[in-house]
């Protein structure tokens, strides 16, 4: 009974070994290579495509403050106003005066 049990153990690992040689050495293919490849290129697209629609929501929602502090009449809350303040890093002119080059 127990060389039955051992036998069928060894069966199912050594089965399982064999499937999953067949699918590394599938993977190293030329075929298997480009699939890869395949899937890969579409989840960069995939994830590119999302962060261009979450800029593209995130600057809506931007806009859509900016309008509305505009419609009251209010100064649009500025949360890089301490940044520009900041002597390190303040607003830098992009054109300096002729003299100052």
């Amino acid at each position: 009974m127990k060389r039955l049990l051992w036998l069928g153990i060894g069966l199912a690992v050594g089965a399982l070994v064999v499937r999953k040689v067949t699918r590394t050495a599938q993977a190293y293919t030329p075929g298997g290579i480009a699939s890869s490849l395949s899937e890969s290129a579409g989840g960069l697209v995939q994830a590119l495509r999302e962060f261009a629609d979450d800029v593209r929501d995130g600057m809506a929602e931007r806009e859509q403050q900016i309008h509305e502090a505009f419609a009251e009449g209010v100064a649009f809350d500025d949360e890089f106003a301490e940044l520009r303040e900041d002597p390190r890093i303040g607003d830098r002119e992009l054109f300096p005066e002729e003299g100052t080059r």
